[in-house]
């Protein structure tokens, strides 16, 4: 007797027609998705539509809404693998119930949206803090290079555009010179003819041209910028030394820093970038790319992202500040302990953190790797600098414990966005397009963190 399948039949009918809820468990991710979705406040979104009435009835913007959150939470970043997976792919289907928007519609609907997903990031905050998932016992602030959407090898150094701008130049003149010899000599042969088209390598060369001025002329208000500050930075120091309450009672020394080129004027190596202006040539794990910082504050109970921010600075100095402000202005909360590396360091920063009460932690020079530092013995030296205290208070038991938890906290989470959901390189261009896609992005790694931890909660708050 043969084998016995169970029955298989492609082409067989249903009496009823079956309902999108079947098609996927009740625990599924994207149900949790369509759920928090409709419990969202998308007004903020709706609005923008409902003041037009002209024209065919768009998708539903929560529907859309849904289609992109989920597709950010799987790794799918391309507008075109989006809309091909809302016919191939149940859960997106599911999502979509059962339409089909192109690519173009996705991409504009991602684009015209960038600056609510800022605000949808901090409802899902709201959300988390509420579930319990954000203490603010302990956060850690950190770093990371994500690319740009543009070539490195399409950026061009001040020294480069100087000396192409001068070559086009000459080029050009060569050939508008080739082109009036042409016209007289077609003139002469054929009389009065149109003959006054520019040549198409003339047309190419003026638009390189006019692309590397307006590149050098950025670079050039850019010096000009950092020479104000500048300037403004030593007057108010040499306001300190002279202000006679100055608590340090200790005058600047020191030779003036020598200018290795005229001030208000872009060194030779200052570089800007033809496709994305606004980004910036940072060194990474993988060499010089070019790229974005983006900056993430993360609590400790659940690895939620609290707050976030993107500059084109290629270092971390200088955002420490913000960050915190942001952070107990997202939670409406006071943060207790906060951990850093050493590019956070700076003296003011430290004791400004202290006068708001929170701990920090907070490396003042990298550390090889394993080294357990001797424990300091003893009082601290009343004449130990904020830096050398903060030193100290590292290498005690338990600041040493503290801060090896930084790494424990936030570094997991650009693994988990960059290494695990494929997330390392933005689709937009632009520093402010930018800031919402990568606020679209931390709120997607926020959701799934509810989805893993506190799934079961969250809907009552």
């Amino acid at each position: 007797m043969g084998k016995k399948f169970r029955d298989y039949d492609p082409n067989q009918l249903m009496l009823l027609p079956p309902s999108l809820n079947e098609w996927l468990p009740d625990n599924h991710l994207a149900n949790f998705v369509s759920d928090v979705v409709d419990h969202m406040d998308i007004s903020v979104i709706t609005k923008q539509y409902e003041q037009e009435l002209r024209g065919f009835p768009p998708y539903h913007p929560a529907m859309l809404l849904k289609v992109l959150i989920y597709a950010y939470c799987t790794g799918v970043y391309s507008s075109r693998k989006i809309a091909k997976a809302c016919q191939d792919v149940v859960a997106f289907r599911v999502l979509s119930a059962n339409q089909f928007p192109d690519f173009r519609t996705i991409s504009d609907s991602r684009k015209r949206h960038l600056g609510t997903f800022k605000e949808l990031f901090l409802e899902v905050v709201k959300i988390a803090q509420h579930a319990g998932m954000v203490k603010l016992g302990h956060v850690a602030l950190d770093g990371s290079k994500i690319r740009a959407n543009a070539s490195k090898h399409k950026a061009m150094s001040y020294d480069r555009m100087k000396q192409q701008e001068q070559r086009l130049r000459q080029e050009i003149a060569e050939l508008t010179q080739q082109a009036e010899r042409t016209d007289r000599s077609e003139d002469k042969k054929y009389g009065n003819t149109m003959g006054d088209e520019l040549p198409e390598e003339l047309t190419r060369r003026e638009s390189r041209l006019a692309k590397i001025q307006e590149a050098m002329a950025a670079l050039e208000q850019e010096a000009k910028e950092e020479m104000e500050q500048q300037q403004q930075k030593e007057q108010q120091d040499k306001k300190d030394d002279d202000d006679p309450t100055n608590q340090t009672g200790v005058k600047k020394r020191g030779r003036p820093r020598k200018e290795s080129h005229p001030a208000g004027v872009p060194r030779d190596k200052a570089q800007r970038n033809f496709t994305d202006p606004e980004s910036r040539i940072m060194k990474s794990k993988d060499g010089f790319i070019q790229a974005y910082n983006v900056q993430s504050v993360v609590d400790e109970a659940y690895q939620i992202i609290v707050a976030t921010d993107v500059t084109d600075h290629t270092n971390d100095h200088g955002v420490l500040r913000t960050m915190v402000e942001m952070t107990e202005e997202n939670a409406k909360a006071a943060i207790g302990k906060i951990s850093c590396d050493a590019g956070y360091f700076a003296a003011d920063d430290v004791t400004w953190l202290q006068e708001k009460e929170i701990d920090p932690y907070i490396a003042t020079g990298r550390q090889k790797h394993n080294e357990v530092p001797e424990s300091p013995r003893g009082r601290i030296p009343k004449h130990y600098t904020v830096k050398q205290r903060m030193a100290r208070k590292l290498k005690t038991k338990k600041g040493h414990a503290v801060y090896a938890r930084r790494k424990v906290i936030v570094e997991p989470v650009y693994g988990q966005i960059k290494g695990c959901r494929g997330f390392d390189r933005f689709s937009l261009r632009g520093l402010e397009k930018v800031k919402g896609e990568w606020s679209l992005v931390a709120m997607c790694h926020n959701l799934l963190k509810i989805f893993k931890y506190g799934h079961t909660s969250w809907a009552t708050c």
